[in-house]
């Protein structure tokens, strides 16, 4: 009888030891999850960050519009890194913003998100849907709000889009747990001149609070007025790939299926 209840002692601390060891890591067996987004479908994705992220064995998620006109001769490379592992996400074909305040002197007319409908909106969004299907062949995938900018006349236009998208970035600086995200605002911390460590920093804070970390970059050594150094962002890199044992880093369309999941047992 002693000998019974040693075994079901000892069988009920291992249990009880796997359960707590899966509390603290609650991102695939990992501590933090962390996913790096890169906006606009620059050509600086194609020249200075694929590059760098292949080289390390990273995988991330890239944001594509074609406003600059450039998406058709970067479609080869974008099938070459679909097939990689990296997530062609839908930020729209033209980046609709919110023009008529200031730091939206770019917004022209044509693309000002005030002179949308929600059928136009909606329209856009699906057509790029078809567009980087045609390229990568895949129908789950995320978007990423232009400028942040959610809403045609104060109505969010995702919510029609859900079945459609399986996550929506938006740019709120963040950090939260995977009990309390909403994957349809999902967070995201910009770039514009960070130092490595700075990021680094972003990332530690992730690992303490056991939370999404979702970095957002538009220029990697040039390309745009929202840039960081090639340094800096080799820095993170060389930092993230050191410690893949305790963060999750994946493409957001891989991270938001993880919390779908989770959130549909929780019901």
């Amino acid at each position: 009888m002693t000998c019974l209840k040693t075994i079901a002692f000892l069988l009920f601390f291992t249990l009880t030891t796997m359960a707590t060891a899966q509390n603290n890591q609650p991102w695939k067996g990992k501590k933090c999850a962390v996913v790096l987004t890169y906006d606009d479908g620059l050509d600086i994705d194609i020249t200075n960050v694929l590059p760098a992220l292949d080289s390390l064995g990273l995988k991330a998620t890239f944001y594509i519009a074609n406003y600059q006109g450039r998406l058709q001769v970067q479609i080869p490379a974008w099938r070459a890194a679909a097939a990689k592992g990296h997530e062609l996400g839908n930020h729209t074909l033209f980046h609709p913003c919110e023009g008529g305040r200031p730091g939206r002197e770019f917004v022209s007319a044509d693309y000002d998100l005030n002179n949308y409908s929600m059928r136009r909106i909606t329209n856009e969004i699906l057509a790029m849907n078809a567009v980087l299907n045609a390229i990568d062949g895949k129908t789950n995938r995320t978007f990423a709000f232009p400028c942040g900018d959610n809403k045609i006349h104060d109505t969010a236009y995702i919510d029609s889009l859900r079945t459609d998208l399986i996550g929506a970035r938006g740019v709120v600086g963040t950090i939260p747990t995977i009990d309390n995200i909403d994957l349809y605002n999902l967070p995201g911390y910009g770039v514009m001149d960070n130092s490595g460590e700075s990021m680094i920093q972003w990332v530690k804070e992730a690992e303490t609070k056991q939370g999404l970390l979702v970095i957002i970059f538009h220029g990697v050594g040039g390309g745009h007025s929202l840039n960081v150094s090639l340094p800096a962002h080799s820095q993170l890199l060389h930092y993230l790939k050191q410690h893949e044992k305790e963060i999750w880093i994946a493409p957001m369309v891989e991270v938001a299926a993880f919390i779908r999941d989770k959130q549909k047992k929780r019901q």
